[in-house]
């Protein structure tokens, strides 16, 4: 019993530690980390963070944080994973709004729940919805993730290996929030922290209605 204690109290560590530091970075602990830590065990979730979390902070860097979110999202859409999908698209609507000066022509909520449609189904919708954004160099992007997410090909290059990187660590995230039924929270971004573009976003869609 007292090894169960041990592990108990070592588990509410590590969230409180990867908490911090997703508080830090999005400014709130996304409630799949608990949940992650509960099903990997302490040792294992400090372990997947330190392989998986820095990888994806380069990927954001390199790829930059349309792209990144968008595989994200496609990936997440495939694996028919509401919380993470609508994490992504909320940052992705909040971003579009940032830099473009207009709404995201699909809502984050609408987008996450697109995790029903058949592959070909997906490919069409997120096709026009990039076309109608104004993000056509995305598009071959998207078809790239969903290539590699189902295992069609592999990588065939630095871009697509980042992008294969994601497939397995967003695809673990995907079936712990899965399994444990947690419930959309907020932006999986940095841009959460924008209390002032959150604002003019639900003004503006509210407006819209």
């Amino acid at each position: 019993m007292g090894k169960g204690v041990g592990e108990m109290r070592g588990g509410d560590l590590v969230i409180r530690l990867i908490g911090r530091m997703c508080t830090s970075m999005w400014g709130f602990t996304p409630d799949v980390i608990p949940a992650m830590v509960a099903e990997m065990g302490a040792a294992r979730a400090v372990m997947w963070f330190a392989a998986n979390f820095p990888r994806f902070l380069v990927t954001l860097y390199v790829l930059g944080p349309i792209r990144t979110h968008l595989a994200a999202l496609t990936i997440s859409l495939y694996n028919g994973c509401t919380y993470c999908a609508y994490g992504r698209a909320h940052a992705l609507e909040l971003i579009y709004l940032r830099d473009e000066g207009r709404l995201f022509p699909v809502d984050a909520r609408t987008l996450a729940s697109w995790r029903d449609l058949s592959r070909r189904e997906l490919t069409v919708r997120l096709r026009g919805l990039l076309e109608e954004s104004g993000l056509h160099a995305e598009v071959i992007w998207v078809e790239r993730t969903l290539a590699l997410v189902a295992g069609d090909t592999g990588p065939m290059n630095a871009t697509e290996a980042r992008i294969a990187h994601l497939c397995r660590m967003v695809g673990t995230m995907n079936r712990i929030a899965l399994a444990t039924g947690v419930q959309p929270d907020g932006a999986h971004d940095a841009v959460n922290k924008d209390d002032a573009l959150k604002a003019r976003l639900a003004q503006l869609q509210s407006a819209n209605r």
